[in-house]
């Protein structure tokens, strides 16, 4: 993992103040050279405040304290920001609640960096549906909502990855800065998405690693059915607009080629 250079792992937050310390206090012995950001959302609960203490006796420990709930998307867009501005050549997307494992996400950075045998990635996903990965403690329902969720948007995008909506992350630095971030509009569920399909469409290569997502065990989930409908609809939006373009860059062809004949 040295080669990848400095490693900043990004975990937004609101209201997870029974996890924020668990979650840190792992990835530190996990990844010990890696750098990790806590982006706050004003968490009423006193997140924040903890974070800060945690900071305070860690000097890998940074707290981004933002002025309210945005939205994961706008949280991780934030600490992209934060890294990109700071050098960092990987930053690494969690959650703050223990369901991604930091245990596993040097498997992770081995797959970007090509140190498990691979070809090396420019982006790589912590991937629930690949042979290999698994889910604990989720009701049959929530499961079939999430693979149903992936199905719909390999169709609709018409894409390979299995794991299409999984927001465990990791991206070299230079996948991030050609997804044109600025112009990022998507929240939540609907992020992993829009930020997958900007990175397959610019050409980066992906990679699927397999992994073991464990629900949370304090806090509440911040997912709601609402959430996932519209990242549903919007994908299917991309994918109508895509083939869209499609179709009118094979019509050009056409008429281009009777011009000339």
């Amino acid at each position: 993992m040295t080669e990848l250079g400095r490693i900043l792992v990004i975990i937004p937050t609101y209201n997870e103040v029974e996890n924020v310390e668990r979650i840190t206090g792992r990835v530190r012995t996990a990844v010990p050279q890696a750098d990790v950001l806590i982006a706050d959302d004003n968490s009423p609960d006193g997140t924040g405040e903890l974070a800060d203490k945690l900071a305070a006796e860690d000097d890998h420990l940074h707290v981004m304290h933002r002025r309210g709930k945005q939205g994961l998307g706008a949280a991780y867009l934030a600490g992209f920001d934060w890294g990109l501005e700071r050098g960092y050549d990987v930053l690494v997307e969690m959650d703050a609640d223990g369901s991604h494992q930091p245990e596993q996400l040097p498997r992770m950075l081995d797959a970007l960096s090509g140190a498990d045998g691979g070809p090396g990635a420019d982006l790589v996903l912590g991937s629930r549906w690949v042979r290999g990965g698994a889910v604990v403690n989720w009701p049959k329902s929530r499961e079939a909502l999430s693979r149903g969720g992936s199905l719909w948007t390999r169709l609709a995008l018409g894409i390979h990855t299995r794991d299409a909506t999984g927001g465990y992350r990791a991206f070299r630095r230079r996948t991030l800065l050609g997804l044109g971030l600025d112009d990022v509009a998507s929240a939540g569920y609907c992020f992993q998405v829009d930020l997958l399909w900007r990175a397959l469409k610019a050409g980066f290569s992906v990679v699927e690693v397999p992994i073991t997502f464990v629900e949370r065990e304090y806090g509440n989930s911040k997912m709601s059915q609402r959430i996932v409908v519209e990242a549903l609809l919007r994908t299917t939006l991309w994918g109508i607009e895509y083939r869209g373009q499609q179709l009118r860059g094979l019509l050009g062809r056409s008429r281009k080629q009777v011009a000339g004949s």
